[in-house]
C-alpha cells in the first residue's frame, strides 16, 4: 500500500456525502445500520409473491447506495478452493469491497457446503456464476469490459513470456509465487480485472494459468511465504479498491440508470 493514502478509509464507511443524487461515495454509518435493522425487523415483508415487498425508506436508500458502489468489471475466480471457511470469508470480502459477481470454477474439487450463519448474508448480495469448462469462463471474463457504461481503454499489462498479451477488454491475473509474477501494486486495477484464486494446496491449475495475462504476488517480509487464500483475496481487493477509489470509480454508478433500477428492484425482493 502506498504511504500517501489513508488506507483506513478503505475499511470503514466514508463520512462524506455525494455531491449529487447519482454520485455515491459513502455507505451507511454504523448507527444508521442499527436503525435500519430495527426498522426492517418491524416492517412487514410478504414473501408469498402476491404483493410487492414493503421496505423502509432507510433500507431502500441503503440498497441504492450499495448497488451504486458495485464494480461489475472487478471479479474473483474461485478455482477449486475446498475449505468452506475460506470461501465464506472471500464472499464477505467481495461484498465489502463492492465486487458484484464471483466466478466459480470447480473441476476436480467439490464446491464446499457453506454454513448458513457464516456465508448466507454475504452470498445473498454477491452474485455467483458457475462455469463448467475453461471456454465458458474465458468468454465471460472477456465480456466484463462491456458491463460498465464508463469503461475506457486502460493501460495494458505487460505480458510475460508464458502468457498471452491482454486484449483491450478484461485483464486476467493469477495469484502465484513464480519467478515471472509481479508484485500486487504493479498491476493496474482500474482496468476490468479478474483475479484467479487457486486451491489452498495446489494453487492455480496450469489450464487457468494459460488464460492469464500475468501473475501477481503479495510482497511479504516475514519467514512465511504465503497468505491464507481468503486473506490474500482481501488484500488484493483492498488494493484494487484503493486504486479505483483514487480514480473516482466509486463516485458514481458504474452501470446505466435502467440497470441500476432493475437491480434495486431485484434486491428489494431478497
Amino acid at each position: 500500500m502506498s504511504n500517501s493514502t489513508d488506507t483506513t478509509a478503505l475499511f470503514r464507511p466514508a463520512q462524506t456525502g455525494p455531491a449529487n443524487p447519482t454520485a455515491v461515495s459513502a455507505l451507511a454509518e454504523p448507527t444508521e445500520l442499527t436503525e435500519i435493522a430495527a426498522a426492517d425487523a418491524a416492517a412487514p415483508n410478504p414473501t408469498d409473491g402476491t404483493a410487492q415487498p414493503q421496505i423502509t425508506p432507510q433500507r431502500l436508500a441503503r440498497i441504492r447506495r450499495v448497488l451504486a458502489l458495485r464494480q461489475p468489471d472487478l471479479t474473483l475466480v474461485l478455482a477449486n478452493i475446498h475449505d468452506p471457511h475460506n470461501v465464506s470469508a472471500i464472499y464477505r470480502s467481495c461484498d465489502a469491497f463492492g465486487v458484484d459477481e464471483v466466478q466459480l470454477y470447480y473441476t476436480h474439487t467439490p464446491f464446499p457446503e457453506l454454513g448458513a450463519k457464516s456465508s448466507a448474508s454475504a452470498r445473498k448480495w454477491v452474485r455467483t456464476r458457475r462455469h463448467r469448462d475453461l471456454q465458458s469462463l474465458q468468454n465471460h471474463l472477456h465480456s466484463l469490459a462491456t458491463l460498465c457504461s464508463d469503461n475506457q481503454p486502460g493501460c495494458p499489462a505487460a505480458p510475460g513470456p508464458a502468457h498471452p498479451a491482454p486484449s483491450p477488454g478484461c485483464q486476467v491475473l493469477a495469484t502465484s509465487c513464480s519467478p515471472t509474477a509481479r508484485p500486487l501494486e504493479a498491476w493496474d486495477f482500474t482496468r476490468p480485472t479478474a483475479v484467479i484464486m487457486g486451491n489452498e494446496h495446489a494453487g492455480v491449475d496450469p489450464e487457468l494459468l494459460s488464460i492469464a495475462h500475468g501473475e501477481l504476488y503479495i510482497p511479504m517480509y516475514g519467514m512465511i511465504q504465503s497468505f491464507n487464500v481468503s486473506v490474500a483475496a482481501a488484500i488484493i481487493l483492498a488494493e484494487a479498491c484503493r486504486q479505483r477509489k483514487l480514480a473516482g470509480m466509486y463516485a458514481a454508478p458504474r452501470v446505466s440508470p435502467a440497470e441500476l433500477e432493475r437491480r434495486i428492484a431485484e434486491w428489494i425482493r431478497k
